[in-house]
């Protein structure tokens, strides 16, 4: 049997991971072992390998990391611990290969150590660009070392192989999102507001920002003005879901906690869980902060997105996404756009440039061909140059 270990440290990683976990557990010839690290054991943001349990996935192992700050020094001494501990644990296991999604601190730590361990590396979604984040760089350092590339357009295909990685190894699948909102049976709007324990009796917003990691000391103002414009709009609801573990995440939950306290018509989540939180996306009047699941999940649902900032600059885009500047009034016109029955009438029909929902078929058949035959796989990358012309 192959050894495949899956790697998440991430509530919404795992909720994108989790029907390739499904599937590559369904196959006789894959051992697969899934290894829990970040966020996911932290109390403070939700013990989130709770919901991998409830899923009746199996836990190979927990790898504590994060350290109780989220300052540049803590970030880098926590990528040290992961290290340290990957090390050990790619020294028992042994995989045949090791898949990864994404462009985290926690994610670049462990392939780094695979790619000493001479591990094979999957990865999802390199090609892509957020240039406001420091997951830029990350992104591109972990498709350097990856082998097989799966990418979510044919755009980031050609990126992929513009930084050298040969065509033969780079598939363009899709998003998994896409998969999930096709796939996933979501809660009714009464069961959402049960589930919840929230009344959703007037339109309601979906709001999820996350810090612009390149933007010293900003993120904490950025947040401020989006609040100050929410608190404009006490027609609505507020669905807050909180922060990552980047630097400064704690600033903004902070921020989110005191405004829930003062403000009646919002509520504040560590996580709702995938089903949770697609479900809240399907019936909210608009998402909006700095989130990619507003530019690649909510197409789907011919809703607005209201992208603030760079976060998320240089991704593809829906013509649902309203992109606009972190200040109060740039975000307040950005809202009255999003909410005009012109630009509802302009996404009634949109098409989410994301793929068909057939990723993880697309995902499991590939690793089966190279996993499968003994000579499809060899470390001795060589770099496959563009055509100059």
């Amino acid at each position: 049997m192959k050894k495949i270990c899956i790697l998440t440290a991430t509530r919404a990683e795992y909720g994108l991971l989790r029907p390739i976990i499904k599937k590559l557990s369904a196959v006789p010839q894959f051992d697969v072992r899934v290894a829990v690290t970040g966020a996911h054991l932290s109390p403070e943001f939700g013990l989130t390998y709770k919901e991998i349990e409830k899923d009746e996935v199996e836990i190979d192992v927990k790898i504590d990391m994060l350290l109780s700050s989220d300052t540049p020094a803590a970030i880098t001494k926590s990528m040290g611990v992961a290290m340290i501990s990957f090390a050990d644990y790619f020294d028992r296991l042994k995989p045949d290969l090791l898949l990864v999604l994404g462009d985290r601190y926690e994610t670049l730590a462990v392939c780094i150590a695979a790619m000493n361990h001479r591990i094979p590396i999957a990865h999802l979604y390199g090609g892509e660009t957020t240039e406001g984040a420091v997951d830029e760089s990350i992104r591109h350092s972990i498709t350097k070392m990856s082998y097989l590339h799966f990418t979510s357009t044919e755009i980031y295909r050609k990126r992929v192989i513009q930084l050298g990685e040969d065509p033969s190894r780079v598939f363009c699948v899709g998003a998994i999102g896409i998969e999930n909102i096709l796939n996933e049976k979501l809660w009714s709007k009464d069961e959402l507001e049960q589930r919840i324990d929230f009344k959703l009796d007037r339109p309601y917003a979906l709001v999820t920002f996350h810090p612009v990691t390149l933007e010293d000391n900003q993120s904490g103002i950025q947040f401020q003005n989006l609040l100050e414009v929410c608190k404009q709009y006490t027609d609505m609801y507020f669905i807050f879901t909180k922060a990552n573990a980047d630097a400064n995440g704690r600033i903004i939950n902070k921020l989110i906690d005191e405004y829930v306290d003062t403000n009646k018509n919002a509520i504040a989540f560590t996580s709702l869980g995938t089903k949770g939180y697609l479900s809240a996306m399907k019936y909210c009047s608009f998402v909006i902060g700095n989130s990619s699941s507003g530019i690649i999940e909510a197409p789907s649902f011919k809703i607005p997105t209201i992208n603030i900032g760079d976060r998320q600059k240089g991704r593809i885009q829906a013509e649902s996404v309203i992109n606009c500047e972190p200040e109060i009034e740039d975000i307040k016109n950005a809202i009255e756009l999003s909410l005009s029955r012109s630009f509802q009438e302009k996404i009634k029909n949109v098409v989410n440039p994301y793929g068909d929902g057939k990723t993880s078929d697309k995902i499991v058949s590939t690793l089966k061909e190279f996993l499968l035959n003994d000579n499809r796989i060899s470390l001795k990358k060589e770099f496959y140059d563009l055509e100059v012309k």
